[in-house]
């Protein structure tokens, strides 16, 4: 690749409820104002010739992929790897309260029943890994809040933190194949010896 474009789904019905879902099982759709940040995000994208499309298991994100491509023959492919963090015994339950646990807890703990975010951050590099290996020049990646916000912040040198920022629905992030690897890069360093910065 040489350019991919990192893009969060849209607004989902569990998102505007603050909801978690980590299971890719559960059916969570995009709410109308998903739908309509989905078009905005396929018009705002409209003169970029897109190559290939990659999105997670989610519904909401395979959703937001179909609106924004809607009427463009633009090849699929789904990555498992890209999927959203596995929220365990947080599944259904509010953000604000798995974001509680994260922030009292190391990269390594696992969530009862989900995994750790060290866990996380190993799924999202071997991801990465593959999109920057691929042959297609333009790559749209349509997944969700946490693997774009890990790879964006260590792109401009930060690292994984216990929450992190989310990032704006339906908008797409430009990481050029070296931003994207230098990333990757610095997070396969970060998971030698997971700590959260001091």
């Amino acid at each position: 690749m040489r350019l991919a474009l990192l893009t969060r789904h849209a607004e989902s019905e569990f998102s505007v409820r603050g909801l978690t879902n980590g299971d890719p099982e559960i059916e969570v759709a995009l709410t109308e104002i998903g739908r309509e940040q989905a078009r905005r995000l396929g018009e705002q994208l409209a003169g970029t010739e897109i190559d290939l499309c990659i999105v997670s298991e989610f519904q909401r994100a395979q959703e937001t992929a179909d609106v924004a491509l809607a009427g463009c023959d633009v090849p699929r492919l789904v990555l498992p790897e890209l999927n959203d963090i596995r929220f365990g015994e947080f599944e259904g339950r509010l953000l604000a309260d798995y974001r509680a646990w994260a922030r009292a807890h190391g990269p390594e703990d696992e969530v009862p029943e989900g995994e750790s975010r060290a866990e996380s951050v190993r799924r999202y590099v071997s991801a990465f890994r593959e999109i920057a290996a691929r042959p297609e020049p333009t790559i749209l990646v349509v997944a969700h809040s946490l693997p774009i916000r890990y790879v964006l912040n260590a792109a401009a040198g930060g690292l994984p933190e216990p929450a992190m920022q989310q990032v704006p629905y339906a908008e797409a992030f430009p990481l050029t194949e070296a931003e994207l690897t230098r990333a990757v890069e610095r997070l396969e360093q970060w998971l030698l010896a997971p700590a959260w910065p001091s």
